[in-house]
């Protein structure tokens, strides 16, 4: 410890004390700790509580046919309690594609809650898909969802929330709020109407009881862009209960752009607006992740192999630019994104995955001001069907989950 003497310092010590604090500032960069999944899990998603626990959920067995099981901690992630499983049904979810597993959110009193599509043993099931054989296993795949128990101890059935919608396939999303309300979202087609990706739409079914009940699923976005068939979405409630969403479309099969959606009423409504473009007549599996700031989001995607992200106004379609991770892209897939209190964001993705093959995991800190922050880091390891999570700890640093 330096002690200063009780008088006013010099200029000179002035300077070389501003001097000091100052590039100490810029080289301050969070510490990230990398943890492998508890029980060799996959594809984890974590979220902390206003008390500080750590909350994740993680897939496991047959890549078509898996289950969800749920952990906490309460010492930062250090250790965790022993694992329950999620799905009511066994082997209910589905790991393969990286694209459709089960997305974790907590509500109101800390209650967790938990979507996923259901895998083709999965039931119940969901409205036909007309132009598929009936018998198809994959026809009628549901959108499924459980909460935790009013005790904490144990996952409550698995339901099907999908009621006037089919042809389930890139992965849903959910959000929960303090008030109890929560938001489960997928994209898919209506019953008598258009069919295809064209005719595609994203879904929103709505609590307002802490996910007791849910409204029939209405549509949060246009007919216009349609939706990516095997890509993923990301729902994100901000602390104002602003709802957020991010798809990417599928217009005329080669506008596969993404597309932010805003509601400021609860998803009684939503507006709609492209933050990125890119013509590609494939379907490229995307994942989308979300995080607070204090003037509003920061939503991150994959475009082209490389992952970026920009800042989007509370509750508003302003739109900053979108900007890529720094460095040569190499394959960069699935984002993920955590917010300390210092107001830095590091943001996760992988390189080099395929199908049923394993890459790497690679990460950059970003300082408040969204420069980069310290070196990037990479590390190889993760395993087929999977990716990170990321959650701040209390002295500052991030936990990296893979």
């Amino acid at each position: 410890m330096i002690h200063m003497p009780m008088f006013a310092p010099s200029r000179l010590v002035s300077r070389v004390l501003s001097f000091l604090l100052f590039t100490c500032a810029l080289g301050h960069a969070a510490s990230v700790v990398t943890e492998r999944v508890p029980g060799e899990g996959i594809q984890p998603q974590v979220a902390v509580d206003e008390q500080g626990t750590v909350h994740l959920i993680y897939l496991r067995g047959e890549p078509s046919s898996a289950d969800i099981f749920y952990v906490r901690s309460a010492d930062n992630g250090k250790t965790f309690s022993q694992p329950v499983r999620v799905n009511s049904q066994p082997g209910s979810a589905v790991a393969a594609g990286t694209i459709r597993g089960a997305q974790l959110a907590i509500g109101k009193n800390g209650r967790v809650h938990v979507a996923w599509n259901g895998s083709a043993t999965s039931g119940p099931r969901g409205p036909l898909n007309p132009e598929m054989p009936a018998d198809n296993p994959h026809n009628g795949l549901p959108m499924l969802y459980t909460r935790m128990n009013d005790g904490g101890t144990a996952f409550e059935k698995q339901r099907n929330l999908m009621q006037r919608t089919f042809a389930l396939d890139g992965g849903g999303s959910l959000t929960a709020d303090s008030d109890g309300s929560v938001y489960v979202g997928w994209h898919g087609n209506a019953i008598g109407g258009a069919i295809g990706e064209a005719g595609r739409r994203v879904w929103i079914a709505r609590s307002r009881d802490e996910g007791n009940t849910f409204s029939v699923e209405s549509a949060a976005s246009s007919t216009a862009p349609g939706a990516c068939g095997c890509c993923g979405l990301r729902l994100f409630g901000d602390r104002d209960n602003n709802l957020y969403g991010l798809f990417r479309s599928a217009t005329n099969n080669v506008n596969r752009d993404i597309y932010l959606l805003v509601s400021t009423d609860g998803g009684d409504s939503f507006r709609e607006k492209r933050m990125h473009q890119w013509n590609i007549n494939a379907c490229p599996m995307s994942a989308m992740a979300f995080a607070e700031t204090e003037s509003g989001v920061i939503p991150a995607w994959e475009t082209e192999e490389q992952i970026y992200f920009s800042s989007v106004g509370r509750g508003s379609l302003e739109v900053s630019e979108p900007a890529p991770m720094p460095g040569q892209a190499s394959r960069r897939k699935h984002p993920a994104t955590a917010r300390n209190s210092e107001g830095e964001l590091i943001l996760v993705w992988t390189e080099n995955t395929g199908w049923n093959k394993g890459g790497s995991l690679a990460w950059q800190v970003f300082d408040k001001q969204g420069r980069p922050s310290g070196k990037q880091g990479r590390l190889d390891g993760v395993p087929a069907w999977s990716f990170g999570a990321a959650f701040a700890r209390p002295d500052g640093g991030f936990t990296v989950l893979y």
